[in-house]
């Protein structure tokens, strides 16, 4: 075997890794659909937490919902403590950046899930 193949091999065992740790991550995170989120908002029992960033949420949220972008959620954890009792429901435009935001929760202690297909499901679920 060469050296070239050496990291190659090296190369495709990381990118294996690295999505096989996002998966077992996200594999517990709970997902709402549009509609059980509608049910579930019936109850004030949990917070929703937009993950999307000032500028994307400016054009519309869910109402009720709290803004930490994704990329800042790490540094602002403490603005969470007071809901630690509660679920967290993430969502983001289409799911992909709140169920790592969720899975993150998780891994820090939280109650935490999120909307999948984000607002964008959701808006489509409204009408």
């Amino acid at each position: 075997m060469t050296a070239t193949q050496l990291v190659l091999y090296a190369a495709l065992l990381l990118i294996v890794l690295v999505y096989a740790r996002r998966f077992f991550l996200t594999r517990s995170v709970k997902r709402y659909s549009a509609v059980q989120l509608a049910e579930r908002m019936k109850e004030s029992a949990f917070v929703l937490l937009d993950v999307r960033t000032a500028r994307e949420a400016g054009t519309g949220s869910i109402k009720g919902a709290i803004n930490i972008p994704v990329q800042e959620l790490p540094r602002r954890m403490e603005e969470l403590k007071k809901y630690a009792d509660r679920e967290i429901i993430c969502y983001c435009q289409t799911g992909s950046r709140s169920l790592f935001a969720a899975a993150r929760l998780k891994k820090e202690g939280y109650t935490a899930s999120h909307l999948e297909g984000g607002i964008a499901e959701w808006n489509f679920a409204q009408r």
